[in-house]
Formats: C-alpha cells, structure tokens, sequence
C-alpha cells in the first residue's frame, strides 16, 4: 500500500473521527453538568482530563478558587472535575463531618490520594471498613501509650537536636539565609525512621530509604500515569521498595521481642503486644502462625508506611510553619521561651522528661494553634461509593471524589480565625478548643481520625521548645514568602529562608547531645 492509497483512508476516515471524538467530549460535558447540577463550580471543564493540569500547575490557585466557589453555596460545597472524575470540595465543617462519619461501604471511602490504591495498595489500611479497620485500630493502640510515647519523645530529641546544630553550622560556613523546607524534611524523616523502625534500618538502607521517599512525594504531585519514564511509577516502585525494607525490620523486631528485650521503636512495641497475645493464646512463637488475619509481616509493614506517610509531610509542614509563625510573632516566641526557660534548660544535661513537656502549657497551645492556622494536609479525598445525599437537594453522584478541607475549616467558628492567637487554645476563659471543638478538623475526624495525633503535637511542642530556646533566628523575608506552596502538603512560597545563630554554647550542646540515649 502506497502513501497515497494510505492518505485517502486518513482524508476519508478523519471527519467520521473527528465526530465521533467531539460526540465523546460533548457527552463528558453534558455528564459534568449534570452532576454539577446547582452546585457552584466552572460550567466548563477541559474534555477527559478536566482541570488537572491546573492542580498540578498552581494547586494553590486551584483549590483557592475551588474554596470561593464553595462561599457561594449555602451548603459550602464546589465542584470540579479532575481527570474524567467529578469532584466536591468541601468547606464547610459539617458537611465535612458527614463525610467523615459515613466512611463505609455503601457511602464513602477514604482514599489519601485520588490514585491511591495505585501508589498504596489495595488492601492498605486507610481503605478498611467496620469491625476489620476497629480491629486494626486496636491492634495499633499500644503504639501510642504514654510508655511508648515517652520511649518516642527521647528519639526525637536526639534527631532534633542533632539537625538543628547541622543548621546553625551550615548557616556560619555560608553567612547567608538558608531555606528549612528540604533540610526539615531530612530531620523529620530521620526521626520517623528511628521511631517506626529504630535499630533494624542500616545505614544503606536509610539512604535508600530517603531516595525512595523522595520519588513517593514527588509521584504524589504528578501526573498519574503508570508506565516506565514516568514520576507515578517510580513513586508506585519506591513504595514496594520501602514497604520490603520495613517487613524486614518487622521480622528482625519480633526476634527481639520474643526474647523479652525492651522495646525501643514503634515496632518493638507492636511486636511486644503481638507475642504477648501469641503466647496468651497458645500459639508457639517463631512460627508463621498469626492470632488474627491482616496482621502478616507484610500487611503490618504497610501500616507502618501509612504512619510513615501520615506522619512524615505533615509534621515538616507544621515544624516549617511554627518557624515561620514565632519570627512573625515576637511576644508569642516570647512567652515560649519565658516558660520554657523556668521548666527545662540545656545546661542540666537532661532529656526533656515527659512531665516536663506536659508542663509546657503554653507551648502546646502555640503548637496547636500552629496546626490550625495552617492545617498541612488541606484535603482528605474520598470517594462516593454509591450516590450519597449530602443533604436535601445535594446527591453527591457515585463514584465522585470528595474533598473536605480540613484548611478551611480551620478557619470557621473560631474568635477571628484569620489571627495567628495562641491564647485561644490556652486562656481558660476561651477555650476555643472545646468551644469549636468540630472546627478544629486538622487531624480528621470519625474512625479514620489520625491514630498518631498525639506522637505528632508531642513532636511540634518539643521542636518549638528546643528550636525557641537554643537558636535565634530571622526569616529572611521576600514578597510572598508566606503564601502557600503545596508540596504535596502545604509549606511557606520560600521554602521557609531563615539565619540561624546560637543561644547557648558549643560546648553544652555538645554534652547535652553525647548523654542522649541512642546518639551516634
């Protein structure tokens, strides 16, 4: 066949092509409207694709946009559409609520990401239901008593600790500003390594494990296409890669633990209650047997993933935030290191103990408000499993993804929300932390209510107190440096750019830092 018997059939064929795709693209229009219905939203959305490359080019604009779409409804609702799939933003706390307290099989699912089963897996435990998810849940309560959590808090000190001298060196080798964001993230995931896993990672594997993440978040942001070449794949791998390297710090660990030695990591304390209960039950340890299904090496180190992701961004989100907030707020940075300064100080050589940091009153309350003020995971995607009414005349169709925002929220109800106010978390004449208790949804709410809230305000709380009290420090400030930057939770437009210098002497750090337990 010649070129030009080839182009004859293109010629002939093209209009009947070119119909049949316009026909598909007025159908997935008309399909958007109609699930858009009433709702406020753009009334057209690019065939097929719709708005995701404006996500993923300016998510900031993007879901701003979405949120004044959503001051116009009464229910406080938006849409879109995102890759062929309608999307409701949510704003509003109680339509949020109802999302939050209808996760189930016949209405909504979590979904962490809107390709999450891709990247996670199916069987992760963000996506369990009723007694299967209660179940898990309590399995994962020994995690976070106050003896484990002090086992924690211990940690993150050392890594604090440990990071922030690295910062104030790095400073005065350079004299100038240096940007926090890559250097928090570093510290941060330094400390749930050695929290989550603590003696089981080598040193290789935590490099790796650091390479690894890095492609899980950059594959979060990017286009979801799982073919090789692509960031969505490599991030898709490097989870396998990451959830294979903590299975085995999981079989390392229970070895440990049937031979009765403390735990010193969140999964020595997992491994501990589960030999309790083998051998309560019968069942002889160092076998394969289990006492109950999804509990297997491999599914226990997926739930460790999902703290790890849970725990990881968010957390460098809030500590980046918190610098952020105390160089704009002189009198709040103020009265931190005030009350600090009267509980606990460097030159004692000690750990900062756990009635201690439950004393810091006052540097809790900045800490949540920091939480507040900048929720740093904005969204929390779900997706309808059947159609659901949000309320009467909203039927949220099935299969749409959801996204209440916890930002938004934050935002709502509380005595002048646009003001950073520590005091309203603190002054017991306030109270607005009971007061507007369903608008405080930065760590979700219903049974899939961050299981970890407390590891992760003990972290912020201790990072503000050593950060405040041992370092001076100065943003370096330039034109939009506080806006939004979601990356993918949200962090200051300039990475944060601050000068760091000493408060204390070299040589106290230095003793404080060799007398914490696990130093290296």
């Amino acid at each position: 066949m010649d070129f030009s018997t080839i182009w004859e059939i293109i010629t002939w064929v093209s209009p009947y092509l070119a119909t049949f795709l316009i026909s598909l693209a007025l159908m997935d229009q008309i399909s958007y409207l109609k699930k858009k219905s009433t709702l406020p939203g753009p009334t057209f959305v690019p065939p097929f694709v719709g708005n995701v490359f404006s996500v993923i080019r300016d998510p900031t604009r993007f879901w701003d946009r979405q949120a004044e779409y959503a001051k116009t409804s009464p229910l406080g609702v938006s849409a879109n559409s995102i890759i062929g799939k309608f999307t409701v933003f949510i704003r509003s706390s109680e339509m949020s609520h109802k999302v939050f307290g209808n996760v189930r099989p016949d209405a909504f699912q979590v979904i962490g990401h809107p390709f999450g089963k891709k990247l996670f897996g199916e069987h992760n435990l963000i996506y369990m239901y009723g007694q299967e998810h209660k179940d898990i849940r309590r399995r994962i309560a020994p995690n976070f008593t106050p003896k484990a959590l002090a086992t924690y808090t211990g940690i993150q000190q050392v890594v604090i600790l440990k990071h922030l001298m690295l910062w104030q060196s790095m400073c005065k080798s350079s004299s100038k500003p240096i940007a926090l964001r890559l250097l928090a993230r570093d510290m941060n995931l330094e400390t749930s390594q050695n929290v989550f896993a603590g003696p089981y990672l080598s040193q290789v594997a935590r490099e790796r494990f650091k390479v690894d993440y890095n492609y899980f978040n950059v594959g979060l942001m990017s286009i979801p296409i799982d073919l090789p070449g692509f960031a969505f794949r490599d991030a898709r791998l490097a989870v396998e890669r990451l959830v294979d390297a903590l299975q085995g710090c999981v079989v390392e660990s229970k070895k440990k633990m049937e031979a009765d030695e403390e735990p010193k990591c969140l999964i020595d304390f997992w491994m501990q209650d589960m030999v309790r209960e083998e051998r309560e039950s019968g069942i002889e340890t160092g076998t394969d047997k289990i006492t109950a299904p999804n509990c297997g090496n491999r599914n226990i180190a997926t739930y460790v993933f999902d703290f790890l992701f849970a725990a990881q961004d968010a957390s460098t989100s809030s500590l980046l935030w918190a610098v952020t907030l105390l160089d704009s707020h002189a009198p709040v940075l103020k009265r931190v290191r005030d009350e600090v300064d009267q509980i606990w100080r460097p030159e004692s050589n000690q750990l900062i103990t756990g009635e201690q940091l439950a004393a810091m009153k006052y540097t809790h309350a900045v800490a949540r408000e920091v939480v507040r003020y900048r929720a740093p995971a904005t969204l929390v995607p779900h997706v309808a499993n059947e159609d659901f009414p949000l309320s009467k005349g909203c039927t949220i169709p099935k299969g749409s993804i959801v996204f209440p925002s916890l930002y938004e929220s934050s935002f709502q109800g509380f005595t002048e929300p646009d003001r950073f106010d520590p005091d309203r978390f603190y002054s017991e004449d306030r109270r607005e932390d009971l007061l507007y208790k369903r608008n405080f949804l930065a760590f979700g709410a219903g049974a899939h209510q961050c299981v970890g809230q407390r590891y992760a305000l003990n972290l912020l709380v201790l990072f503000i107190a050593m950060f405040a009290s041992l370092m001076d420090f100065k943003r370096a400030k330039t034109e939009g440096c506080d806006e939004l930057n979601y990356v993918p939770t949200i962090c200051p437009k300039d990475d944060c750019l601050v000068s760091l210098s000493r408060r204390c002497a070299l040589e106290v750090e230095r003793t404080v830092t060799r007398r914490l337990p696990g130093h290296q």
